[in-house]
């Protein structure tokens, strides 16, 4: 099996949305990282200091045949086509421990998108 390791910068306001929108397409779990950072939209300052906005940093450990449609699921739910709402990326995954509590799932997943 192939695995994937979606990252997603989303606003707080989002962030629980966008998990359970995942595991309803099939992702197992997440990791929710608190985290701050700036960009062109959001960039603001108070008495001449910048202002960085609040993020949350989802990350998904995924089997690659589920990857685009978790990206479609993160987009619509973090309503990412609107300017300064978030960003998701997606790396390899390479050796992996620590799964074993969830590859009958994964297993039904592959199964199921061949057959």
């Amino acid at each position: 099996m192939q695995f994937k390791l979606i990252i997603a910068f989303v606003k707080p306001n989002v962030s629980d949305k966008v998990v359970d929108a995942m595991k309803k397409g099939g992702a197992t779990g997440a990791t929710i990282i608190p985290a701050r950072g700036t960009g062109i939209h959001e960039a603001k300052s108070f008495f001449g200091l910048t202002i960085e906005d609040q993020t949350e940093i989802i990350l998904v450990l995924v089997e690659e045949h589920v990857v685009e449609k978790l990206l479609e699921v993160i987009s619509e739910a973090g309503d990412f086509k609107k300017p300064g709402t978030g960003i998701a990326i997606v790396v390899p995954a390479e050796h992996i421990i620590g799964l074993e509590s969830q590859m009958k799932k994964f297993k039904d997943q592959a199964r199921d998108k061949y057959f």
